[in-house]
């Protein structure tokens, strides 16, 4: 699998890019990866590292998209942006995926404009896969659109079932939809009638609302909302989760019992910042659109950039997106 990787999208960017390339060709993630960006730059950066040179190559791009820039704006301003050109380089089949560590809406714009929606799909979301008590879970949409109606809500929950039977090969994932109730008559309107839709469908295994408190418990595969709440939801776990561990840790400074017990305790703590790593993907995908655009965290490392490579090339392997693109020609 072929891999066009944003080399200027994070934060620390080309740093991280270049070094999760070098350990994802190392460690066998992927076939080969694109590094798009400045030649003058990447080049020299590049050759500090030893690598197979037939695996890792460079397709220059003059111009980059930061974060702080409008995202339909900079896409058509900066046609030549490593993440504009790395998407392109996916549209024209000479990679198999595009991933970037950029700005996110950016990112799902260039990917509609370039790549387009899949016929019959009214929009397209942002899907994450999410750590839960026993095993994983995925939520959509996280971001992509914040004012959705019920049919959108419906469509989310086909891409996201799909997405978790191909990606985890599982048949039949649970389906549920965010709610404030887990009774069929709470929420608001668009609640309502999502519930209604998706209790009617038979190409989903609907189990029903789903309350804030059980969202990482692990009692369903799929989490549907609009992404208003979705983005809601994902940055206060991830705030949650930050201020544990600093609680954790500014009690344990306290007093040498504290450090003893904490460090008896090490190989559970490992285990949980394990489990809550947001490295371990690396990525989220952009469901609903003609090909697999990969978004990462601005924050992104060398580790969560491999792991983005790893999980980009997993999901082009799973046949996803053909299958889902199939499902809705036939609509």
């Amino acid at each position: 699998m072929r891999v066009a990787l944003d080399a200027f999208g994070s934060d620390s960017a080309p740093h991280p890019e270049i070094e999760g390339a070098v350990l994802a060709i190392k460690e066998e993630l992927c076939g080969e990866v694109i590094l798009v960006g400045d030649e003058m730059i990447l080049s020299p950066e590049l050759n500090k590292y030893f690598y197979d040179p037939s695996r890792i190559s460079i397709e220059h791009a003059s111009q980059r998209i930061g974060m702080g820039d409008g995202a339909a704006a900079s896409v058509r301003s900066k046609r030549d942006s490593s993440m504009v050109r790395a998407i392109a380089l996916h549209k024209e089949g000479r990679a198999d995926v595009a991933v970037s560590a950029g700005n996110t809406g950016a990112m799902m714009s260039a990917s509609l404009i370039t790549l387009g929606r899949m016929k019959n799909v009214h929009r397209p979301a942002i899907a994450a896969v999410f750590p839960t008590q026993t095993g994983h879970e995925i939520i959509l949409d996280i971001g992509a659109n914040v004012d959705c109606n019920a049919q959108h809500l419906m469509q989310f929950a086909v891409m996201g079932s799909k997405y978790f039977e191909y990606f985890f090969k599982v048949d039949q994932p649970k389906v549920s939809l965010l709610n404030i109730g887990e009774e069929g008559a709470k929420g608001n309107v668009m609640s309502k009638e999502a519930y209604h839709l998706m209790s009617e469908s038979k190409d989903i295994n609907f189990i029903g609302n789903i309350e804030g408190k059980d969202v990482l418990s692990g009692i369903t595969d799929v989490i549907v909302c609009d992404g208003f709440v979705g983005n809601v939801m994902l940055k206060t776990i991830e705030g949650v989760g930050f201020s544990i561990f600093e609680i954790l840790k500014e009690q344990i400074n306290k007093d040498w019992i504290a450090k003893l017990g904490a460090l008896l305790s090490y190989p559970v703590f490992s285990y949980i910042k394990k489990k809550l790593d947001h490295t371990e993907y690396g990525g989220a995908l952009l469901v609903g659109l003609n090909g697999i655009p990969v978004v990462s965290h601005g924050r992104s490392n060398a580790k969560a950039i491999k792991n983005a490579l790893r999980f980009a090339t997993r999901i082009a392997e799973s046949g996803f997106v053909e299958n889902t693109r199939d499902y809705f020609e036939r609509l």
